[in-house]
């Protein structure tokens, strides 16, 4: 990027979900005016998404006990204007030397910057099963999205499997929409979720808000399962049933609509693109962008906030956006409040313990890769089976991720291995024999996203002047 460019460069921030949202406003409140790029069409993230057009419900219907904050958020936001530049609908797809390459409005600009906070938040992490791309087959977030933004519901009887707290709370959510929940299914045993009593002291009201959805779910006549294996979802043009094994024995249930996840996993892609280092982190089975108590990551100028850097829920997000936008401001030469930042990185801290302690009670189901039929599909755009995976490992003697991919072309279809390239990562490990830390990772390519072909022709940047 020119002199001339950097010198009238602002602020880039990528997501306007918490973390963004909450770093917008602390960039604002010292003088800086940021650009804010979000995919959605308007702010709040997923937590908080905001319906495409009004559906008569109000916040406390969409949001339930979360419906202050997302009010706050969302006001704050729209409190903001003329004092922001605002991209809705627009898509970062690659990042280079201070400039971001973007779609929106149906073209292609570049969009220089001076400074890149990324609050790219996270999405649903899949392991496979049987008949997981039947259609009436939905993503936790996915059957989310459909409540909260379309106003609409994924079935009348719905079944909802995997393990971790969005299980439980999207569940509730359907029940109180008026849906018939036919069952919970998590692969924790109940054992496991009594680690969750460890954080009552610390964080009671998380844990008896989660106790209280299981109550009145029950109360309801929803069933619950816990440590089931062997999932299957059963149907010929689309859902029909789920069978699973839980304590040895086979059950089926009938249904029209499931959701189906394991936890979240955050999306990275771009701190890739920007060329932040990677490290392993054991507590979520994935590599994560390295980042210090500040918010900084290895590559000056670059700062991660939110789940994108790390699963840690929408109150960590909104810290971490600040955080983030005050080791910015700071690296400005800017007077920061050094007892505010030492008061988040503390609070940071405390909610990565109780982090801790869910992924003990909710532990990914990693046992599930080595029971899974040789026709599971893995890479639902390029069409790839368990058995290709398999074949490709024995008869090439792979180990390593980019390598299986190079051989197999799994992750180099449109998702660009967002949703199958943490499955493929375990079923590699399985096969090999290997830690899943000793696998690697896709190497992030772009456009993160799929993208016309129009875009190839290259525009102005966001200031005028052509990009270098």
């Amino acid at each position: 990027m020119s002199d001339a460019l950097k010198d009238r460069a602002q602020p880039l921030i990528v997501g306007a979900g918490p973390a963004g949202i909450r770093a917008a406003a602390t960039l604002v409140a010292a003088g800086l005016r940021p650009i804010v790029v979000d995919e959605a069409p308007a702010c709040g993230g997923q937590i908080y998404r905001q319906p495409l057009v009004p559906d008569g419900r109000d916040a406390r219907a969409r949001y339930g006990s979360e419906a202050p904050k997302a009010e706050r958020l969302h006001g704050e936001f729209a409190n903001l204007h003329g004092k922001l530049d605002y991209l809705p609908n627009t898509l970062v797809w690659n990042l280079s030397d201070g400039i971001a390459d973007v779609a929106t409005n149906g073209g292609h600009r570049r969009v220089a910057h001076d400074g890149l906070i990324l609050a790219t938040g996270a999405m649903d992490r899949i392991l496979p099963v049987p008949g997981w791309t039947l259609p009436g087959v939905f993503s936790l977030g996915g059957s989310q999205i459909a409540l909260k933004a379309q106003g609409c519901v994924i079935g009348s009887r719905v079944v909802f499997a995997g393990t971790g707290p969005l299980l439980y709370l999207v569940a509730w959510q359907y029940m109180k929409a008026g849906v018939t929940v036919a069952a919970v299914l998590d692969a924790a045993p109940f054992t496991a979720q009594m680690a969750m009593m460890k954080a009552l002291p610390s964080f009671p009201a998380v844990v008896l808000r989660g106790t209280r959805f299981v109550a009145e779910m029950m109360m309801k006549g929803v069933a619950f399962h816990y440590g089931i294996n062997k999932l299957r979802f059963e149907g010929t043009s689309r859902v029909e049933g789920v069978s699973f094994e839980v304590r040895g024995k086979r059950r089926h249930l009938a249904c029209d609509g499931a959701g189906f996840g394991l936890g979240l996993k955050p999306e990275t892609q771009l701190a890739d693109l920007a060329g932040c280092h990677f490290a392993f982190n054991e507590r979520d089975r994935v590599f994560l962008p390295q980042t210090d108590a500040a918010r900084r990551s290895s590559v000056p100028g670059v700062y991660l906030a939110g789940d994108g850097s790390g699963i840690a829920g929408a109150d960590a997000a909104e810290m971490s956006g600040e955080r983030a936008a005050l080791s910015l401001i700071e690296d400005r030469g800017l007077a920061v409040d050094r007892g505010r930042a030492g008061v988040l990185e503390k609070e940071l801290r405390r909610i990565s313990a109780f982090r801790t302690i869910l992924e003990q009670s909710f532990p990914f189901p990693s046992h599930w890769i080595a029971d899974l039929p040789g026709d599971t599909m893995i890479c639902r755009c390029e069409e790839i089976d368990v058995s290709a995976i398999r074949d490709a490992t024995d008869h090439f003697g792979i180990f390593e991720m980019n390598r299986l991919k190079a051989v197999s072309r799994v992750g180099m279809g449109r998702c660009q291995g967002r949703v199958c390239g943490s499955a493929a990562a375990e079923l590699l490990a399985a096969s090999t024999g290997r830690p899943i830390s000793a696998v690697g990772r896709l190497r992030g390519q772009a456009p993160v996203k799929p993208l016309p072909m129009s875009y190839a022709a290259i525009a102005p940047t966001m200031n005028g002047e052509a990009a270098e």
